[in-house]
């Protein structure tokens, strides 16, 4: 039963084998913090480290997107004498597209393959987006006249615009704090070196 004994060796016994105690490099090496030429290199990944400008040029890309989808939902809309339902529910949908399309392009364009790009869009613009809708939608549907309103009335354009600048002043802090917890826009900003 040598195996017995084999498996009961008593490794304590090997604490001071020679050459270990004094091996150097490898005293008080309790991580990377002297690790030089990365000092400050995982700051803009770090959760926390979110810039009031950063998340408003998150949230104007999304912004752009879907103003894009919105506008030509109404268009489309309008133009085929669709119902205000019908009309926002096409706006909403195409604001998703668009807010995700320009966000696909820019990962794309950094090499990174279609599925793995479109899981970041997602990732990235999922919540900025449905808190951009929520908001521009609402707006649009509580304002008086709005919902009624045609393309060519002054009225449309100007809720619209109102709409929109609300989204942004509203959704931006939202981005704000995502990118904070290295999510959102965050996500996507490691592509872009």
């Amino acid at each position: 039963m040598q195996h017995d004994a084999h498996a009961h060796h008593d490794h304590a016994d090997h604490a001071d084998h020679e050459g270990h105690e004094g091996h150097t490099g490898h005293t008080g090496h309790t991580g990377h913090e002297a690790h030089t030429g990365h000092e400050g290199h995982g700051a803009h990944h770090t959760p926390g480290k979110a810039s009031w400008s950063m998340a408003a040029k998150a949230t104007l890309h999304c912004l752009t997107g879907c103003a894009i989808g919105e506008v030509l939902g109404m268009v489309i809309g309008t133009a085929l004498g669709w119902g205000n339902v019908q009309t926002m529910t096409l706006a909403i949908i195409l604001a998703f597209f668009f807010g995700y399309a320009l966000t696909l392009r820019g990962i794309l364009s950094a090499g990174v393959d279609f599925k793995t790009a479109f899981k970041v869009a997602l990732a990235a613009d999922t919540l900025s987006i449905a808190v951009m809708e929520i908001i521009d939608n609402g707006v649009i549907a509580l304002w008086p006249g709005a919902m009624d309103a045609h393309l060519s009335d002054p009225i449309f354009w100007i809720v619209l615009a109102i709409a929109l600048a609300a989204a942004f002043v509203i959704t931006t802090p939202v981005n704000k704090w995502m990118i904070g917890r290295g999510k959102g826009h965050a996500v996507v900003h490691q592509y872009h070196h």
